[in-house]
């Protein structure tokens, strides 16, 4: 049997990923083929494993496939880094996730907001509530979509005892400044230790700013692909080397998230189909998402090829 969690808050710091959801031919989930992804990205420095979330595709999968996932993703972690897992969507099929989530020896859980269904400010906290209930399972809320918090919605999560932190994917830095700026002066018992994570989109274009405004922790959807770029940008950032963060962004990830923006959904499907050039094809999208066409493939490869240049000018310095 896997061991069981550790404590994990402390151990969300580097590089976070997010583990790609490998299908079969026939769109089946392809329980080996993401645990070899798994096992990649434990093995190049992933600091915690995020799965079944948003770049592992949450949204198309059944709720028996989220187990199948979850405990699979525990077998292969084997205890070396924590285990977080996805949940969202409606009410009650968010808290049943939880409440799986809780006995299946991960470590934390990311809630992402009920997708389609709006409700008032006051609902977003009753529905992180709800989904907790009185439950232990560390949860990190998902700032985004229909779930955008104000700064006093954020500071009344202080006191739902499952929930650590707060990842932000509305892309407001304004706003994250302000709802950072009400926690931590909020004098509340747990404002010091509540974390906050950019989860924006090909995090890394924002990682500088975020950090500036005590945001330091981001997800990394390229250590799906490239974890050795992921790994190199997250260390030059940390050590204050603006030539290489430079340099990255420049050459690898500029070009990168303009290809993304071509299409909705690339954010995921450009992923899968990064990994197949290198080597470790996860299967196609599930729909709506779709994957790039061939010429985009090719100027996805053009643009790995010139991150790997830009490693390869790193290292000669």
């Amino acid at each position: 049997m896997a061991a069981p969690p550790a404590e994990t808050a402390g151990q969300l710091t580097g590089v976070l990923a997010f583990p790609l959801t490998a299908f079969d031919s026939e769109l089946e989930l392809d329980l080996e083929g993401t645990a070899a992804g798994i096992e990649r990205q434990v093995a190049a420095g992933a600091s915690a494993v995020f799965i079944a979330c948003g770049t592992g595709e949450l949204s198309s999968l059944t709720f028996e496939e989220q187990r199948a996932l979850w405990r699979r993703a525990v077998e292969v972690v084997d205890g070396r880094v924590p285990v977080w897992v996805g949940a969202g969507g409606g009410a009650g099929q968010a808290r049943a996730a939880y409440r799986a989530a809780a006995d299946s020896y991960v470590d934390g859980a990311l809630l992402l907001p009920p997708y389609l269904v709006t409700g008032p400010e006051r609902g977003i906290g009753d529905y992180v509530r709800y989904v907790t209930g009185t439950g232990a399972l560390q949860t990190v809320v998902y700032h985004r979509a229909t779930a955008v918090l104000s700064p006093a919605a954020a500071t009344d999560l202080l006191d739902v005892p499952a929930v650590i932190g707060i990842k932000d994917g509305y892309g407001s830095i304004e706003l994250m400044s302000r709802i950072v700026t009400a926690v931590r002066s909020s004098g509340h018992p747990r404002a010091q230790d509540f974390l906050f994570f950019n989860g924006l989109p090909t995090a890394e274009m924002s990682a500088r700013a975020y950090a500036a405004i005590d945001v330091a922790r981001y997800s990394s959807a390229v250590h799906c692909f490239a974890p050795e770029l992921a790994q190199a940008f997250h260390d030059a950032l940390l050590g204050g080397d603006e030539d290489a963060v430079d340099l990255l962004l420049a050459r690898f990830y500029l070009p990168l998230v303009a290809l993304r923006d071509e299409c909705p959904g690339f954010a995921v499907s450009l992923v899968k189909a990064g990994a197949a050039l290198r080597g470790h094809p996860m299967g196609a999208v599930r729909p709506p998402l779709v994957m790039p066409d061939a010429i985009q493939v090719e100027r996805l490869a053009a643009i790995l090829a010139a991150g790997d240049g830009a490693m390869q000018e790193l290292a000669a310095r």
